[in-house]
């Protein structure tokens, strides 16, 4: 499930992944993506990954069509979550889904990063 985070504002957006992630997931977030892109030009994008478990087959289609319609709109990302893998997500998203992508332990740093 992606549900959006209370803290987004303008143009800085924040989600919070839980469990499994499925296609339909990204059909919620897209087009709340797409009317920010078209009201600001760029995003910045915060994904916190605490309670994120996979994401199944059936999103990898999504994923791949949100990293190529995204990568150029979203100025920075900040990924959340307390493990090491997070850590290389953010290493994997820049040259993905942002054009400037970093890991941090605590929502407040990321929003901290991407507001500034």
């Amino acid at each position: 499930m992606i549900s959006k985070l209370d803290k987004s504002e303008g143009s800085a957006v924040g989600y919070k992944l839980s469990g499994a992630i499925d296609k339909q997931d990204y059909a919620v977030m897209v087009p709340e993506l797409e009317q920010l892109v078209a009201e600001h030009g760029s995003v910045q994008l915060l994904c916190d990954l605490s309670d994120f478990t996979s994401e199944r087959p059936s999103a990898w289609g999504a994923d791949l069509r949100f990293g190529r319609e995204f990568h150029k709109k979203i100025t920075k990302m900040a990924i959340v979550g307390d493990g090491h893998w997070e850590k290389l997500v953010a290493d994997l998203a820049h040259p993905f889904y942002a054009q400037e992508a970093k890991y941090f332990h605590t929502e407040d740093e990321a929003w901290e990063w991407l507001t500034s």
